[in-house]
């Protein structure tokens, strides 16, 4: 199971920076330490602690999977990783990128199944979040902003099910 993850890892790293070659948006431009000077309570405060929480800076052009990340509660392991795919695939996400990950990830790590087909069917039922423009949302009220996308039945599925699968994984709270 190891030497899987490690694979899907490395095809991640290579496959992003070919990704981001072809990518035609604009980096947003913005590091950690300033997203964390944003207001309290605000969106971006909470991107900023997700990402110096993982050691992280915001990778330019798709600084929107960060932002899925935060807004749904999703960590960063592997098994994570697609798991937040097929939330989006369920949301009605649709990229080559993105299903390609369905497919390996599917295939690789099948004792996941479970987990990415819940994952998938949370995503249907919640309010469409893919197509946000999240770097003018930064300073929008984080809570408030779940509430739009969630309901609190909906996101209490989500926390359960993502811990029935992982010892840890981060759990976004207002920060004050």
């Amino acid at each position: 199971m190891k030497l899987r993850k490690k694979l899907i890892e490395k095809l991640f790293e290579w496959s992003q920076k070919i990704y981001l070659k072809f990518k035609k948006k604009e980096p947003w431009g913005i590091s950690t330490a300033e997203l964390l000077e944003y207001p309290n309570n605000s969106f971006g405060k909470n991107l900023g602690a997700f990402l110096n929480k993982n050691g992280f800076e915001l990778i330019g052009k798709v600084e929107r999977h960060d932002a899925y990340h935060v807004l749904s509660g999703f960590g960063t392991n592997v098994e994570n990783e697609i798991a937040l795919q097929y939330l989006c695939y369920g949301n009605g996400k649709r990229t080559p990128y993105l299903t390609g990950v369905l497919l390996l990830g599917t295939t690789l790590l099948p004792k996941y199944a479970s987990y990415y087909y819940n994952s998938y069917l949370i995503g249907k039922q919640i309010n469409t979040f893919h197509h946000f423009d999240f770097q003018k949302l930064l300073h929008t009220d984080f809570e408030g902003f779940r509430k739009v996308i969630f309901s609190e039945t909906q996101l209490l599925k989500l926390q359960k099910l993502q811990y029935q699968y992982n010892e840890f994984q981060y759990s976004p709270q207002t920060i004050n």
